[in-house]
C-alpha cells in the first residue's frame, strides 16, 4: 500500500506528530522515487542539507536536486543567488524546474511553509505545483508531478489542516503500537469513493521501506510505554 503512494501524481500529505516522526518516511519515499529514475527535487526548510542527505548512498544523493531554504530562507546573505524571492518564489520556481517527465517534489516541511506564508497562498501554489490546475487529459502519465508534503499536525489549528486535507489526493497519518509504526492511508480519486487502508512498516537505516504485518494486540504494552519506531528517534522539527 505504501508503494502505491508513488503510483499517481498529486499532493501526498504525510501527517506526523511528536510521538511518530515522519521525516524518515519522507526520505524513504524520496529514495524510492530516485531509484525509479524520476527527477527528485527537495525543498529543505527545517534541517540542513547535510542532515537530510545523511543515510543515502552516493547513487541516491547524486539524483537529488536540493533547494536550501534552511540556511538563508529570505536570501539575505547572498541576494539574487540560491533561492531569491523567499519561500513563495522558491515554491513557484520548482514547477518550472521539473520540466517534462515524471517528477517528485519533497517539501520538508509544509509546517515551516505555513508559518512563513498565508494558508490560501500556500494552497493555491500547491494546487498549481501538483498540476491540479490542468484539465483532465492535459498531463500524460509519464509527465505527472507528485508532491510529498510533511506536516506536523500538532502545530496547526483545524483551519489550515482542513484546507491542506481537502487539497490532498492522499493523506498518510502516522501512529503505531509496540514500537512499530503504522500508516493510515486515505486515498481520494476523481469520481471514486475515498478509501482508507492501514499499513504497518519500519524504516531501515539506509531508508529502505520494510512492510510488516500488524502486531498482536494481546501483547500490546501499557500506553505509557509508547515509543517512536521509525529510523531515527529525534523529534521531527
Amino acid at each position: 500500500m505504501l508503494e502505491s503512494l508513488l503510483a499517481l501524481g498529486g499532493l501526498v500529505l504525510l501527517r506526523d506528530s511528536v510521538e511518530w516522526e515522519g521525516r524518515s518516511l519522507l526520505k524513504a519515499l524520496v529514495k524510492k522515487s530516485a531509484l525509479c529514475g524520476e527527477q527528485v527535487h527537495v525543498l529543505g526548510c527545517e534541517v540542513s542539507e547535510e542532515e537530510f542527505r545523511e543515510g543515502f548512498d552516493s547513487s541516491i544523493n547524486n539524483r537529488l536536486v536540493y533547494h536550501d531554504l534552511f540556511r538563508d530562507p529570505l536570501s539575505w546573505s547572498k541576494p539574487g543567488k540560491a533561492l531569491p524571492g523567499g519561500p513563495l518564489e522558491a515554491l513557484r520556481a520548482l514547477d518550472k524546474r521539473t520540466g517534462s517527465g515524471p517528477a517528485t517534489i519533497a517539501l520538508d516541511s509544509l509546517s515551516w511553509l505555513l508559518h512563513h506564508l498565508p494558508c490560501p497562498i500556500l494552497c493555491q501554489t500547491l494546487h498549481a505545483l501538483s498540476r491540479q490546475d490542468s484539465c483532465p487529459g492535459d498531463t500524460l502519465p509519464g509527465e505527472q508531478v507528485r508532491v510529498l508534503g510533511l506536516l506536523h499536525e500538532e502545530l496547526h489549528g483545524p483551519g489550515p489542516l482542513g484546507a491542506l486535507s481537502s487539497l490532498a489526493q492522499t493523506e498518510v497519518t502516522l501512529s503505531g503500537t509496540m514500537g512499530q509504526a503504522s500508516a493510515h492511508i486515505l486515498y481520494r480519486r476523481p469520481r471514486q469513493r475515498p478509501t482508507l487502508q492501514t499499513q504497518w512498516f519500519s524504516i531501515l537505516p539506509d531508508f529502505s521501506l520494510e512492510l510488516q504485518v500488524e502486531p498482536l494486540l494481546e501483547s500490546q504494552p501499557p500506553s505509557d510505554l509508547h515509543t517512536p519506531s521509525t529510523a531515527g528517534s529525534t523529534a521531527p522539527w
